[in-house]
């Protein structure tokens, strides 16, 4: 049945026999001390008796009981300051292996990231751009040649002169629209001053 055991199973039986051992030993110590006020009330009464043999067996014993009790007390010390390194151990461990699982997941998504195939993608897709520029080039030239208006260059030329004239025009058309809207507010001020000028 044990084989079939976990491996947090396994831990948690051994925490229980330890923690049942130090509640042992806390017992004991509790005995001791029960022992030892027993043993003081004997040696009162053998001195209220004065029996001196007795009252020094019963020293005797209660001096034993000292040396067991003291010895029971650094057992459950021991036992005390092991399960707080078990437990500071414990913690490490699970760091460790959060630290190994999070390296393993950087190693894989390294691994997964082929920078050298992202890097033929690459220059294969430029590749394929250019291509495709250069097939759309030869697609127009055909067009236009089915046409009758074959292009004597093989490109697709514009000249310089054409783009000045682009930007030419593209000016003119801002600056006309600018010479409206100033019209548009003269004709609006020149209509507020009269309509002041008709009030007044």
């Amino acid at each position: 049945m044990g084989l079939f055991k976990t491996k947090d199973e396994r831990r948690i039986e051994r925490e229980i026999k330890v923690r049942t051992g130090m509640r042992s030993i806390e017992r004991s110590i509790r005995d001791q001390e029960k022992f030892s006020e027993d043993f003081i009330r004997n040696a009162r009464s053998a001195q209220r008796i004065g029996d001196n043999q007795q009252y020094l067996f019963i020293r005797g014993a209660l001096k034993k009981t000292a040396v067991v009790k003291r010895m029971l007390e650094r057992q459950l010390l021991a036992m005390k300051n092991a399960m707080l390194i078990q437990q500071q151990a414990r913690a490490c461990q699970q760091f460790a292996e959060s630290m190994n699982l999070i390296s393993r997941e950087i190693a894989r998504s390294f691994g997964e990231t082929d920078l050298t195939q992202t890097r033929a993608n690459w220059e294969k897709a430029l590749a394929q751009a250019g291509t495709m520029e250069e097939r759309m080039d030869i697609f127009l030239d055909a067009m236009e040649q089915g046409q009758g208006g074959a292009n004597p260059t093989g490109e697709a030329a514009v000249t310089d002169e054409e783009i000045d004239r682009m930007i030419a025009t593209d000016t003119l058309a801002e600056e006309k629209a600018e010479m409206a809207k100033i019209d548009e507010l003269q004709a609006q001020i020149e209509q507020e001053l009269s309509s002041s000028r008709q009030k007044d």
